[in-house]
């Protein structure tokens, strides 16, 4: 029963970690790799008004997070206005406001939008019934033949939708099109024939994104509901399908811009594309921090800094499991080679393996002098880690003299810990001979090494700080490591006579 429950905690923990680390890429779009690039659009709108003099009230629709585009960051350069956000039917606004206002006006809101092919459309309501729609004649009789005739060529909300448009293009444009035309702007007048016909749709409006270009006004769409779905069809061709490069910007049926104390208001827009890392790029979105989106992200930099470091540790752990475990390498301490790689990682390898031999080598003989003096233990190690100080201070300030700067990193290394394996590697010299020595300190050294490779690699750096839900699987693996009760495979030299025999 005992080793049932412990399988069932080694799987609970690397369901769980998998879990958290496929939700984080597919609901926060994390990249596996580091290297990954996104492109991100860099939108600003110019909002231009004639102030009255008195007081003035601007309001501007904002877009959300929608299909194909998640919304980073915004911004806004609006100097002696207030300016407030609002929530209102789904959608967003920004108002602003000031007590007096006169001449030319100008507001600037700025929005990052990063490419995102598999964010979906949020969940918008329908539009209201409509029941009162009501024509002066001759346009009654009109509306009603262009509807009946898109209907009975129709099998559902969205091929009348498709078919009404397409009554109102060039190719196929009736004399009753024709007419009604002369009355209405086509994208307010197709909603409503479709809202007559018992379709709820209403119209939108969108920005068609093209790099490096400027003053660009918004598109008028049509978004048709059939239940709870919605689908988008351009009015003037009736093509059903939002466009990869359309960015909604208003999509819930209301202005796009409303100014009161103003006249002669417009809003144009410019816009730039640019690819960033994809890290940095989610790193900087609008998400809320829930439980599942449980992110080092939240801290602040410094501290971020830190934790990408001590992430790194299980890796080391798991290094030194494997060689101690399984292949059955001996080291000076158990995890001492761990803390040696990340003071590797500070100075960088061929550095940090001259200055560990040489402060372990000088240490060594060092304590051999002290070992005479017959002192406590708690004084010798003492002694020993002033020693260590002092010979990582000697080894800076002759490293600066000769000009390598090089040097001057060996003061990363742990100071206390370079003092216990000087300390122990001493006793073990005096009761097992220098052979040991060499042995656990080479395999000591070794493990560092390797532990260091596997923890500088960009890839593993990258997936343990971005990933916390990779801790739980190794946690799973080093536990599965602790459960192995098998030969060492360096303890197999012991059969090689009977495989010559």
């Amino acid at each position: 029963m005992s080793r049932l429950s412990f399988y069932l905690i080694i799987a609970l923990l690397v369901i769980a970690g998998a879990a958290l680390t496929v939700h984080r890429h597919v609901q926060f779009e994390v990249p596996w790799t580091p290297g990954e690039q996104r492109q991100v659009w860099e939108i600003q709108a110019e909002v231009n008004f004639v102030a009255d003099g008195g007081p003035a009230k601007v309001n501007m629709a904002l877009p959300t997070s929608q299909q194909g585009f998640r919304i980073l960051t915004e911004h806004t350069a609006s100097p002696g206005y207030g300016l407030t956000f609002l929530e209102e039917r789904g959608g967003r606004r920004a108002e602003w406001t000031t007590r007096e206002a006169e001449g030319d006006q100008q507001l600037y809101y700025s929005v990052q939008a990063l490419e995102s092919p598999s964010s979906r459309h949020a969940d918008v309501e329908p539009p209201a019934e409509s029941n009162d729609i009501v024509w002066e004649s001759p346009y009654d009789t009109a509306a009603s033949q262009v509807i009946e005739r898109a209907w009975s060529r129709s099998a559902d909300a969205y091929s009348f939708a498709r078919q009404l448009i397409s009554d109102f293009t060039d190719e196929r444009e009736g004399e009753n099109a024709r007419l009604l035309l002369t009355q209405f702007d086509r994208t307010p007048l197709l909603v409503r024939l479709l809202n007559q016909a018992d379709v709820r749709a209403r119209q939108v409006s969108g920005l068609m994104l093209e790099d490096g270009r400027r003053r660009q006004r918004l598109t008028s769409w049509i978004q048709v509901f059939d239940d709870n779905e919605w689908a988008l069809f351009d009015p003037r061709t009736g093509e059903q399908g939002k466009p990869d490069n359309l960015l909604l910007w208003e999509s819930v049926g209301q202005a796009v811009l409303e100014v009161e104390g103003g006249n002669n208001s417009r809003v144009d827009f410019s816009m730039i594309s640019r690819n960033q890392p994809a890290a940095s790029a989610v790193r900087s979105q609008l998400v809320e921090d829930t439980l599942l989106n449980f992110s080092i992200h939240s801290l602040p930099l410094e501290e971020q800094a830190l934790f990408q470091t001590i992430l790194l540790i299980p890796i080391g752990a798991l290094v030194v499991v494997v060689l101690r475990v399984i292949v059955g390498i001996k080291t000076s301490g158990t995890f001492m080679p761990v803390l040696i790689a990340l003071a590797f990682i500070q100075t960088s390898l061929l550095t940090g393996i001259v200055g560990f031999l040489l402060v372990v080598s000088v240490g060594l003989v060092i304590r051999n002098y002290l070992s005479y003096l017959n002192l406590l233990l708690v004084a010798r190690v003492s002694a020993v880690i002033i020693t260590v100080i002092a010979i990582i201070s000697i080894f800076s300030v002759i490293s600066y003299r000769v000009g390598l700067n090089a040097g001057l990193t060996i003061t990363f290394f742990p100071m206390i810990i370079l003092a216990w394996t000087i300390e122990r590697m001493s006793i073990l010299w005096e009761e097992e001979g220098p052979k040991e020595v060499l042995i656990q300190g080479g395999g000591s050294l070794l493990t560092a090494v390797l532990a260091y490779l596997a923890m500088n690699n960009p890839w593993i750096r990258h997936i343990t700080f971005n990933f916390l839900g990779v801790q739980l699987i190794l946690m799973a693996l080093i536990l599965l490591l602790g459960n192995y009760t098998g030969y060492r495979l360096l303890e197999l030299r012991r059969f090689k006579p009977v495989t010559e025999d």
